[in-house]
């Protein structure tokens, strides 16, 4: 079979043999609602943190997932490894649904899927020795049949991640170690049982510059020799690029990009993901590069936007990416914080009826305040569409409708865009939909 190599051209495992694929998973979490909350109806809300999820992961290469705080990664990291359950959806491991299987099932497969997490301070028990620390996982497996054995896999781990001598470690608490220090030892009880799979949730945002190479050099090593498949979480692109071989891009609990490292950087297909690259600083002061950072925050799992989950941050989202009365209301208060206090003291009034919009809705009727007329409104949602003419969110409205006493106003119908493929990638945007892309 057909073999790849990695940056340096060493073998690293078989092309094409898949380890893991995982199919339409949904994780979500219910939110606690006091008395109060559930007799105003506020009761029962799921944030959606994996929504959709498919991916396939190849036998000993790195994929990155990459994303803002709060698009999934971590928690789609650890529904790959049976530490959150999911709410949906299957993850095929060789021939098992780990989405169906029982604790005690899960905990005999974790010794072949491993994790490394973010803060190496709190992964490590300060009042346990590092012996004791990295053999555990070799006792609760049952790998090992005396102390003596446990021993020497331990100095091994250690030696294998550039804790030398091992003997002079084997003694120390966490507390007398650095903080890479302290990383190399979670990874060394990691690998000590023999995975073949680790996921690596930001395993070097938490430490100082000086050895975050160093760490991402030992974790490819340990790919090459140990025959490692990585999933690799973060949120620094620059990592990523040196780091991965594939590159999974999320947003809002959904991988709205994937496809090989090079390509996505190259050539980045979703909008997301060309705002992620354009926020990565130059090094270079004197260089001026234009920057298309997304406005706003990333909205809320809970009552995600309609449609296409990224259409309220977009500046190229068009008339199907899910336009609603949320969105109207955004308008107007980013125009009043850009054009000052007296134009919303004038506006607001007439427009305050927006404030009661619940999600999803692509219908608004707006009625104006005691005393004031429907063509007043109107007046002021012309107004606001005079000055800005080029904001997304009027292509996506169908028509203005002005009543006796209200306005309403029309959105087109909203599409979830699915993934398309697009030059050697696979991106979930509506620009790359022929029959789509004309509405532009």
């Amino acid at each position: 079979m057909r073999t790849r190599h990695d940056r340096v051209g060493r073998e690293v495992g078989r092309a094409g043999e898949t380890l893991m694929e995982v199919r339409d998973l949904h994780v979500h979490f219910e939110l606690r609602a006091n008395a109060l909350m559930r007799l105003l109806g506020a009761g029962g809300r799921r944030v959606r943190a994996v929504d959709g999820v498919d991916l396939t992961l190849r036998k000993g290469e790195v994929l990155g997932l990459v994303g803002e705080s709060g698009s999934g990664k971590s928690t789609l990291g650890r529904a790959l490894l049976g530490l959150v359950r999911p709410t949906s959806g299957e993850i095929r491991y060789r021939d098992l649904d780990l989405a169906t299987l029982r604790e005690r099932e899960l905990r005999t497969l974790r010794r072949r899927l491993q994790m490394v997490f973010q803060d190496p301070h709190a992964a490590l028990n300060p009042t346990m020795d590092l012996r004791t620390a990295i053999g555990h996982p070799l006792r609760i497996q049952g790998l090992v049949a005396d102390r003596e054995a446990e021993r020497e896999r331990v100095v091994e781990a250690l030696e294998r991640t550039g804790l030398l001598p091992a003997e002079q470690f084997l003694d120390k608490l966490p507390a007398e170690l650095s903080g890479g220090q302290k990383q190399r030892a979670v990874i060394a009880r990691a690998i000590i049982c023999g995975p073949e799979l680790l996921v690596a949730d930001e395993p070097i945002s938490m430490l100082d510059m000086s050895v975050r190479a160093k760490i991402l050099e030992l974790m490819l090593g340990l790919r090459r020799d140990l025959d490692l498949t990585y999933v690799y979480i973060t949120h620094d692109l620059a990592t990523a690029k040196f780091f991965c071989d594939r590159v999974a891009i999320m947003y809002l609990g959904r991988i709205v990009e994937i496809g090989p490292t090079e390509e996505i950087f190259a050539a980045p297909k979703h909008p997301y993901t060309r705002a992620l690259l354009g926020a990565v600083p130059d090094p270079d002061p004197s260089r001026s590069v234009p920057r298309d950072l997304p406005r706003g925050e990333i909205p809320d799992a809970a009552a995600p936007p309609h449609g296409c989950a990224f259409h309220p941050r977009c500046p190229v989202a068009f008339r199907p990416c899910g336009w609603e009365g949320r969105d109207l209301r955004a308008l107007f208060e980013r125009r009043w914080t850009e054009r000052g206090e007296e134009l919303m003291r004038a506006e607001r009034p007439l427009v305050r009826s927006l404030v009661d919009v619940r999600p999803g809705v692509t219908e608004v009727r707006l009625s104006p305040p005691a005393g004031r007329s429907a063509d007043e409104l109107a007046a002021v949602l012309e107004q606001a569409r005079a000055d800005d003419p080029g904001e997304p969110l009027w292509r996506g409205v169908e028509r203005v409708e002005t009543g006796a006493d209200a306005v309403t106003v029309h959105f087109a119908p909203g599409l979830d865009p699915g993934p398309l493929d697009v030059a050697g990638a696979r991106a979930a945007c509506h620009l790359h939909d022929p029959e789509l892309s004309r509405q532009r």
